[in-house]
């Protein structure tokens, strides 16, 4: 099977996804690409999505019940959700030291894991309280 073909929306999706700090929701992923494409549709965004994820290009991350899209083949990484701007950062320090294999207290195997920071970014740390 070969690969659809390339389309200007597809690239500048796969551009917006690749210059994000970290992973994009949807409304903020369209939001980006509406610069260089004003009439980009939602649509359009989702199915663009569906097919980065089926080419292995892309992949969820879900916080908070909401899925995220990040560029994939990233290697192993971390998020930092702020509370104030609902933005999301890629870390890439680990803050966990559970290699795989490890056996956790009660007999549990660690294969992988997953932590998301939550608290406030630099720049809405930086601004005085209300």
């Amino acid at each position: 099977m070969t690969a659809p073909r390339s389309t200007r929306q597809r690239e500048v999706i796969v551009r917006v996804i690749e210059d994000a700090p970290g992973p994009l929701s949807v409304p903020e992923l369209l939001a980006r690409a509406q610069q260089d494409l004003p009439g980009l549709g939602v649509a359009t965004v989702y199915r663009t999505l569906k097919l980065l994820q089926e080419q292995g290009v892309v992949h969820p991350v879900h916080l908070d019940g909401e899925s995220r899209f990040e560029r994939a083949g990233r290697g192993h990484h971390h998020h930092f959700a702020c509370r104030t701007c609902a933005r999301v950062f890629d870390l890439h320090q680990c803050p966990v030291a559970l290699p795989k294999g490890t056996v956790y207290p009660g007999g549990f195997v660690v294969e992988a894991h997953e932590v998301t920071l939550y608290g406030l970014c630099p720049e809405c740390a930086a601004r005085p309280p209300a």
